[in-house]
């Protein structure tokens, strides 16, 4: 069993179902009809929050018990969507396929396969989409309060500045702040916020 699986079992949710608080924030950029693409989705707190606006999302994940679970919270919220269990390292997302990228803590890779994976979202987004990404920061290994443990998987403002430098940024921000998140993601955390438009 992967080590996704395994995070994942069980009947609770590892990082809850209310939906992650800074993509709560950007809910005005958010239209219904939009056509999302949540990467790395779990059990689905966010792409079901998403469904639940309108958008028509597409929730896609590696791990096929998150995604079980995922399922069984749209159903319960009453939401369509749709599912995909992909190895998001292999996986092709299209060109130009969607107006909203939503990228919450994807984290689990390090340099090439994070500027692979960053190239692909970029493709699969339409001209004037929107990425909307939260990733933690070095500091988050003092805080020991959720993510990778590996420094090089973490994100800093000028790495993401770099590496998304062909879109127009129109937020970025580190910030410390408390986060609550299932048993997952639970304290003082080390973050950072990244709105981008595709050019």
């Amino acid at each position: 069993m992967s080590i996704w699986n395994e995070r994942y079992a069980g009947d609770d949710y590892h990082f809850g179902t209310e939906p992650n608080a800074f993509l709560v924030s950007q809910k005005t950029l958010l239209k219904p009809g939009m056509r999302c693409l949540a990467v790395a989705d779990g059990e689905g707190r966010n792409g079901v929050w998403l469904a639940e606006l309108g958008l028509e999302v597409l929730s896609v994940d590696s791990s096929h018990v998150a995604q079980a679970k995922a399922k069984k919270l749209a159903h319960e919220r009453g939401v369509a969507m749709l599912f995909e269990q992909v190895d998001l390292l292999q996986w092709d997302c299209g060109v130009d396929d969607f107006d909203v990228v939503v990228a919450i803590f994807i984290q689990f890779v390090n340099s090439p396969e994070r500027e692979q994976m960053f190239a692909a979202i970029k493709r699969c987004l339409r001209p004037g989409g929107l990425l909307l990404l939260q990733g933690y920061t070095p500091r988050q290994l003092e805080y020991k309060t959720g993510g990778p443990s590996q420094a090089e998987n973490l994100y800093t403002e000028a790495m993401l500045r770099k590496e998304f430098a062909d879109m127009e940024i129109l937020h970025l921000r580190e910030h410390d702040s408390e986060i609550r998140e299932g048993a997952g993601h639970s304290g003082m955390s080390a973050l950072i916020d990244m709105v981008a438009r595709k050019c």
